[in-house]
């Protein structure tokens, strides 16, 4: 054990460093990870244009004696449902979207939020009620008095309902 005495200097090993943060709670997982063109497959996912986008189409064209295979990809993107295309030659790495899926119980819609309880019992309240069918879907069944889980999607940042299901326990 160290002792400090008046005359002790102060280093890096008896004082922590004040401008250090710990408040943080993330833990480092990056938004995307490489994978080699050729090894993705149809309904997987992939970045494309800079959105994470689920893969519909995948063609693969043979090019002359020099040159490189290559993938067509077609992709919707997860949040928009815009389609976005790419080409890559199948040796070269690609970015995939690292995608979190968890299910949450709806309690509340307020204004467009919805108030959504986790399995550990916390709410959140910051998730738009999303303007398409499944918002329509969120939207009846909570008026109808149903009790029902939402499940959320989160990549690269963006999340949003995407489903819904009956809850496990009726």
């Amino acid at each position: 054990m160290i002792q400090l005495t008046p005359s002790a200097p102060l280093t890096h090993r008896t004082m922590a460093d004040p401008d250090l943060d710990f408040t943080c709670g993330e833990s480092g997982a990056s938004a995307t990870y490489p994978m080699q063109c050729s090894a993705l497959r149809k309904n997987g996912y992939v970045v494309l244009k800079g959105r994470p986008c689920k893969i519909v189409e995948m063609s693969t064209s043979k090019t002359g004696k020099h040159g490189h295979a290559k993938v067509n990809l077609v992709g919707i993107d997860i949040f928009t449902n815009k389609k976005h295309e790419d080409m890559c030659p199948s040796t070269h790495n690609m970015e995939v979207p690292s995608i979190k899926r968890i299910d949450y119980q709806l309690v509340n819609i307020n204004e467009g939020y919805m108030s959504l309880m986790s399995d550990n019992g916390d709410i959140r309240e910051d998730l738009r009620v999303p303007d398409n069918d499944i918002g329509k879907e969120i939207e009846a069944k909570f008026d109808a008095g149903d009790e029902f889980m939402v499940t959320v999607i989160s990549a690269m940042g963006d999340e949003c309902a995407v489903a819904t299901k009956v809850l496990a326990n009726k």
